[in-house]
């Protein structure tokens, strides 16, 4: 263990060295504010509309979804999305709690959510998919391998280092949203209930699993899943920079993959095997929140199996790749 910790802090600096971390707070801190304004200018035109009757708000976005079901022009992926939502306002209703409660607590857990399965991917994937490529291009691996350290230290010391900034990203995001859209919404909204549990049975949406949570244990629900997300992208994009020699070409593979993927999850239903592809799966919030799956079966356990089998696929190929290869020529 000793003998990786001067590794560990090795790969830290280096990590800081190449600013990437920087650029993904400096992103943070330009689209925050954007989202934070936009939130603003709709809270604005709810209120000029609906004044502080909030319910009248939520009964008319639940009579807005409710005439789209029936057009024929909205394909019946998109309509069971709807049925749960408004089933999801109908019982926020009954229970006289307000959904669009504004707060920075509420526009983070939404911003989070939103974000969970595309955009703070690419973010890691910006960290993640040069980790090894960019040093071979250089040359510096070289010099670190005619060390007296074994191959998988080496390797080891970065996937460490590579996790350590995940975990960096994903708790940036949440201090940045929170404080940024704090200064617009209040920071109140901890206590807040938040009904999770909603399930899609065929065309009908079964309540009897829905329970409330403080808005505080769901943010920290979700942000474990986000993690989770974050890690196992984090561990693919590894991979690719163990594989292929070329930075940009490590980076463009993996954009295409999570790309491919946020388009493909609109289009999966018809292809059941789809589910079996990691970037289906990243959408693991939207089980807490209750939006149905993407294709019929899948559930919040399998798509964590899924993903886990993905990860410790990657760890493998990489270690058994990077400590077999020819590099030093």
């Amino acid at each position: 263990m000793n003998s990786i910790i001067p590794l560990i802090k090795n790969e830290t600096v280096k990590m800081v060295r190449k600013k990437r971390f920087y650029v993904i707070l400096l992103v943070l801190l330009v689209l925050v504010p954007m989202f934070t304004y936009a939130q603003m200018k709709i809270s604005q035109r709810n209120q000029e509309k609906f004044g502080s009757d909030w319910r009248r708000s939520v009964q008319q976005a639940i009579t807005d979804n409710q005439n789209s079901l029936g057009s024929a022009r909205i394909p019946e992926e998109w309509k069971k999305f709807r049925q749960v939502y408004i089933q999801q306002m109908k019982y926020y209703l009954d229970h006289d709690v307000n959904p669009q409660q504004p707060g920075a607590v509420t526009f983070t857990r939404e911003f989070m959510d939103n974000a969970s399965s595309l955009f703070i991917p690419l973010l890691i994937m910006g960290i993640g998919s040069d980790i090894v490529s960019s040093e071979r291009t250089a040359g510096t691996v070289k010099m670190l391998l005619t060390k007296p350290v074994r191959r998988w230290k080496v390797l080891l010391s970065k996937l460490i280092t590579l996790i350590m900034f995940v975990s960096l990203t994903v708790v940036s995001t949440f201090v940045i949203c929170y404080g940024i859209s704090g200064l617009v919404f209040g920071y109140q909204g901890f206590d807040m209930p938040v009904f999770a549990g909603f399930q899609l049975q065929g065309s009908n949406v079964d309540l009897s699993a829905v329970h409330a949570l403080p808005q505080w244990l769901y943010l920290f629900m979700q942000m474990g899943l986000i993690w989770f997300v974050g890690v196992v992208v984090a561990l693919l994009a590894f991979m690719i920079s163990v594989l292929v020699r070329s930075t940009a070409a490590s980076i463009v593979i993996m954009m295409a993959a999570l790309i491919a993927g946020s388009i493909l999850t609109n289009m999966a239903s018809a292809w059941t095997s789809a589910k079996y592809l990691f970037m289906v799966n990243l959408e693991l919030t939207h089980y807490l929140s209750g939006t149905p799956a993407p294709i019929e079966g899948m559930t919040l356990g399998f798509s964590l199996a899924v993903l886990a089998i993905w990860g410790i696929a990657s760890l493998v190929v990489s270690f058994t790749v990077f400590t077999k290869q020819d590099i030093l020529n």
